[in-house]
Order: C-alpha cells, then structure tokens, then sequence
C-alpha cells in the first residue's frame, strides 16, 4: 500500500508540516496569498508602494485562518499566463517579511509558492512548513534543496512555461500524460531522498491546458489517485470559468463553489482558494451528506 492510498476514505492520511500535522482524511482548504503586482486575482492587493503590506497580510491571515484555512500559500512571483519572470531577489524582498510576520500569529501551516532555491532555503529558515511548486522542482537546484529541507512538496504540471504555456496546448491524453510527469517528478524526489509520505502532487488547472483539457481532467481526477498522493486542485476563478459561463473575474464564485465540490468529490484533498469561508462551507455540506448512514 503507498504512502496515500485510501486517503479521502477514512484512512487518517496525514501530512507532517514542520512540526504541523495535517489530517487528510477529509478535503481541507488552502488561502492564496499573493504577494506580487500582477497575479490574475489579487495583484496588488496585499502590496503598498512596492512592498508587501503586512497589516492587510496579517488582517487577511487572520480572516483566513479563522474561516477555515489549514494552510496559507505565499507567493511573490506571478505565474498567471503571459507572467513575466522575476528575479530572486524580487521573490525574496515580498516573500520573506510575510514568513517573519506570519509565522509568530497563526498556526496555519505556512506554505511557499516558489521553484527558486535560495527562496526556499530562506522562507524554509523563515517559517514554511510546505514546498508548493508550478514547475514540480525542475528549476536547476531545486530538487536537491527541497530533499536537504525535508519539507513536504507539491509537484504540479504545466506543459511550458508561464510565458508560453498557453500557446496552443497540445496532448493525445491529457490524463495519462500529466499522470506519467507527476509520477516521474515523485520518483525523482524519492530517488533525491524525500519521503514518500512527504509528496502531493497538483494536475496544475488552466497551466498549458486548454478548457477541454481541464474539464477532462477534472471528470477523471480519480485516475490520478492511482499516484498514492495527495492531490491539490487550483480551480479558484480561474479563466475557464468565463469560458464556461462569461462571467467576469469578480462574478466567478459561484463558479469557483462549484469546482471546488467537483473536485472534492473526484479525489482532491486540498482545495487552493481565494475565497476560503465560501469554499469551507461547501465541504462541511459535502461531507455532511457522506456522513449520512443510508440503509
């Protein structure tokens, strides 16, 4: 049996976050912090002439945490399609003040959103207790550092780059390929010393994915839990959302619910969010009705 498998079911799957255990036997959520000029939803909007506001960050937090959320994402490089790269030490001067002023004022486990090493060694000595990268630990260094850290990672697939990833997407079998890139990626970590158990992996929604690419992978997310780990999903407002329905980015919750039961319901265990009371909501109803005993 793997590290996961049965999670979802009862199992008491677990994830150790620097001292942080998670229960992963029922979805948990996971609150998008931002920390960049120009990601797709919040932009700017937990900065102030430059630099991370960390009263909004610390008020926000707080209001996260409170309404349910498990873990808290940060991030200070925007990876929204057309995103420009930015340098590490752009990544370091919006990243670290919010591990320092977070780190003392939740007990959220406090996750980096980043693929570049010296980030995480930093963020790691800062307070991170989980590695959350797009590009599944391929940026030169990355690898090795995460395996000397001993934190738990989160390998995503993206076909490209941030620059080009939605440049005409192409796949035979959108499944089985990202199936195939996350296995490698997990064997790779294991083979680099990372524990099994320390491994979650992300389909990475609307990364070099075209809409039917990310509704077939949504409709067979189960296939990926053939892996035995943990699986995030990142359907918050996303684009595909307007694509579906033509609402604009601040109309896209109901949307974002939706999704985000779907993919509960189809095997993922953290939901990455933005609107993290509404989504808590949603699970609590989801598993109310599975813990209804039936005849």
């Amino acid at each position: 049996m793997t590290a996961f498998e049965g999670a979802g079911k009862g199992a008491g799957a677990t994830l150790s976050c620097a001292g942080t255990v998670l229960d992963l036997s029922s979805p948990i959520v996971m609150g998008v912090l931002n920390v960049t000029p120009d990601s797709f939803s919040d932009g700017g909007l937990w900065m102030a002439d430059g630099r991370p506001d960390l009263d909004a960050l610390r008020r926000e937090a707080t209001a996260m945490v409170d309404a349910g959320a498990r873990i808290l994402d940060i991030g200070g490089e925007s990876t929204r399609p057309g995103a420009v790269a930015v340098s590490e030490q752009q990544e370091l001067d919006r990243v670290l003040p919010v591990f320092e002023a977070l780190r003392a004022e939740t007990d959220a486990v406090l996750s980096l959103d980043s693929s570049t090493p010296a980030v995480m060694r930093a963020a790691a000595s800062a307070g991170a207790g989980l590695l959350n990268d797009v590009r599944a630990l391929q940026r030169d260094g990355a690898l090795d550092t995460a395996a000397k850290l001993g934190l738990p990672v989160c390998l995503m697939h993206m076909q490209g780059a941030p620059e080009t990833m939605q440049n005409a997407p192409a796949y035979r079998d959108v499944v089985r390929e990202v199936t195939e890139f996350l296995q490698d990626r997990a064997n790779a970590c294991i083979s680099a010393g990372l524990a099994q158990s320390q491994i979650v992996v992300d389909p990475g929604f609307g990364f070099g994915k075209t809409l039917e690419h990310n509704l077939v992978l949504l409709a067979q997310l189960t296939r990926l839990r053939s892996l035995g780990f943990p699986i995030v999903a990142g359907l918050s407002r996303k684009s595909l959302i307007a694509k579906l329905t033509g609402r604009e980015l601040e109309s896209r919750l109901p949307g974002s619910l939706a999704l985000a039961m779907l993919a509960a319901q189809h095997g993922a265990v953290i939901l990455r969010v933005h609107d993290v009371a509404e989504t808590t909501d949603v699970l609590r109803i989801l598993q109310a009705v599975k813990d209804v005993h039936t005849p």
